[in-house]
């Protein structure tokens, strides 16, 4: 298998592992097995009525759930899994002498500080400082694995192209608004403030006298023995929504703006680019107001992961192409 091939299909099975872990976290399941790496003191989930026996006595007050903690550890699976993937494309980007070498190396250190927040997550009980790094430890990944595909693939725009090219700037602007509207999907869901707000267009109530900033964002919130379905009170939590919701308008109107420009560049690559761009906004942005009007369905709301994902990618792409030199 080549490096280009090896490549495409890491980034396939990394936007599984994204899923997957949506669909974990959306499910309750992050805490379905107790313990890390195993479950329960087991390398799969304990069924039969010795082992279960064996978790009585080593987990008083917990009790196996088959289906949370199955979740969990197909999820471990296949993340270690992905962990092995990219120990494939270290070794066949050292041992090439064109191939790139710091990027596949800070890849896998990346990987390696994946896997110990993925532990922190169990073992600190759902932290959400914890869990968010944790996504956007996933998204890193991602990303990274695109631009050392894109190393190795030749993209070229048009040296006449310098309408496009002046575009740069903004497309750097619109990744970083982007990623922060990323951060705050992060810590929405690991505080479980997805449905703190149920109506349209910004909350319900007279939200604006009720927001706790200083509360809503602060990483420390306290010592509990699991911070499983959250712990902050509800202005905090609203707050967090609203902030959310608000920056991705904000995150929407940019994105749009960057794709309409690049609709006029010379390039048919960043013309293709930015209609990709627009359909993947107007996707996310149906999808948000979904999970909100039909109150937070989990294939909705992991849909709405996978769309950030790949809107990330794209604008990524993006900027790729522009900045890098003809």
């Amino acid at each position: 298998m080549n490096i280009k091939t090896l490549l495409k299909f890491t980034l396939v099975f990394t936007f599984a592992v994204i899923l997957m872990g949506a669909y974990t976290r959306l499910s309750d399941a992050g805490l379905g097995c107790p313990d890390w790496p195993g479950c329960y003191g087991h390398i799969g989930v304990p069924s039969d009525s010795a082992a279960l026996a064996k978790v009585e006595e080593n987990f008083p007050n917990q009790t196996v759930e088959p289906k949370k903690a199955w979740l969990e550890m197909i999820h471990r699976y296949i993340a270690g899994a992905l962990g092995l993937l990219v120990l494939t494309i270290l070794i066949v980007c050292l041992k090439r002498a064109d191939a790139p070498k710091k990027l596949p190396i800070f890849i896998s250190a990346l990987i390696l500080f994946q896997a110990a927040l993925g532990m922190w997550t169990v073992t600190m009980k759902l932290m959400p400082i914890i869990v968010m790094g944790h996504l956007i430890g996933g998204f890193s990944l991602f990303s990274l694995l695109l631009l050392l595909y894109l190393r190795t693939k030749p993209l070229r725009i048009p040296d006449g192209d310098a309408y496009a090219r002046k575009l740069a700037p903004l497309a750097m602007v619109s990744m970083l608004v982007l990623i922060l509207q990323i951060i705050l999907g992060g810590w929405t869901s690991s505080n479980y403030a997805a449905l703190a707000c149920t109506t349209l267009p910004i909350c319900e109530g007279n939200w604006m006298d009720n927001l706790a900033f200083a509360k809503a964002f602060s990483p420390f919130q306290g010592d509990h023995p699991s911070f499983e379905f959250g712990v902050l009170e509800y202005p905090a939590r609203m707050t967090i929504h609203v902030t959310h919701r608000i920056w991705g308008i904000i995150t929407a109107a940019c994105l749009c703006w960057l794709a309409f420009k690049l609709l006029k560049a010379q390039s048919s690559v960043m013309r293709k680019s930015a209609w990709l761009l627009f359909a993947l906004v107007v996707i996310q942005v149906g999808l948000g107001i979904s999970n909100i009007v039909m109150h937070l369905p989990l294939g909705i709301a992991v849909s709405h992961n996978g769309g950030a994902a790949l809107l990330l990618l794209t604008v990524i792409f993006i900027n790729y192409a522009l900045w890098r030199k003809a």
